[in-house]
């Protein structure tokens, strides 16, 4: 099944941020090319082709265009394997660039991955590093069910790491331990990550050992790894960069609760956005949750 890559600027400029740069020129204007400034088009093209036996990585320029798709995606995508009883699968694995911090204009930087771990039928994977984003990427593609691959469009600049040459997978649905700890776990996904490492390590400074547990998968939620991590803690907060309101923290909190709640000493606290719309780039850095908002919560939850 031959994979095709479109979306607006993918093609010969290589997508806004050069995610697909040099693949049209690779692989030809066949298997990637440039589309019009139309989401919905996108997906619809997206269901076509999947249905004719392609497996399709389309691109929305930025996340905070997803509305235009939405039909496309969980009216349709998430619904087709149920509706065709299995006779039908959908390949597609839509890419976006989401989140904030690079004072974007209006509707570029919204985290809008609880909308889409809500619809049934669909998996959100959401890497924190360059190693992971490649194994989840490949994943993804080959998974048959419909995946949302969402970049936080800081890290494509801010963070680099050696990725091997050769093809490997990680798990769609697994999340993964980025720093062992015996006092507070830390849940975070995206670049929360980075700012939960951040503070953890002032943490340690102050004689107190934080774990942290990268998501990669919001949903599925690797309940498992997040049941054992506070068993072994008996302390967490969950972290996310979108607004506080109906967000993956808050599930995984629900989740703590019902599985792992006779392990803890203190209750689940989560850091967030405040319950606004996303703000103009000139009180972004106010708005956005950071280190110093996390050791603060920590705090609150270790001396509980």
């Amino acid at each position: 099944m031959a994979q095709m890559t479109f979306g607006e600027d993918v093609g010969v400029n290589g997508g806004v941020f050069r995610a697909t740069e040099g693949l049209q020129k690779e692989f030809g204007v066949d298997r990637v090319f440039d589309t019009p400034l139309a989401e919905s088009g996108i997906g619809g093209l997206a269901i076509g082709l999947a249905l004719q036996g392609f497996r399709p990585v389309p691109e929305i320029q930025f996340f905070g265009f997803v509305y235009e798709v939405m039909d496309s995606i969980s009216g349709q995508m998430a619904r087709y394997r149920y509706r065709t009883g299995g006779t039908f699968n959908m390949p597609i694995t839509i890419r976006s660039p989401f989140g904030g911090g690079v004072q974007t204009p209006e509707m570029h930087s919204d985290s809008l991955e609880g909308l889409m771990a809500q619809q049934p039928g669909l998996k959100v994977v959401i890497p924190s590093t360059p190693y992971d984003a490649k194994g989840l990427l490949i994943s993804a593609i080959r998974d048959n069910d419909p995946v949302i691959f969402l970049e936080h469009l800081k890290l494509y600049r801010s963070y680099r790491q050696e990725v091997p040459e050769e093809e490997y997978t990680i798990p769609i649905g697994k999340a993964d331990v980025k720093r062992e700890g015996k006092d507070l776990s830390i849940f975070a996904y995206g670049l929360m990550v980075h700012e939960s490492l951040k503070a953890a390590e002032e943490l340690e400074k102050e004689g107190y050992s934080v774990e942290v547990v990268d998501l990669r998968t919001v949903q599925p939620l690797d309940v498992e790894t997040i049941v054992a991590s506070v068993e072994k803690t008996n302390r967490a907060i969950v972290v996310q960069e979108a607004q506080k309101q109906a967000g993956i923290a808050a599930n995984v909190v629900a989740e703590i609760m019902e599985r792992a709640v006779l392990s803890l000493e203190a209750p689940v606290l989560r850091v967030a956005a405040p319950d606004t719309v996303y703000p103009f780039p000139q009180a972004e850095n106010v708005w956005l949750p950071n280190y110093k908002d996390i050791i603060e919560t920590a705090k609150k939850v270790l001396t509980f």
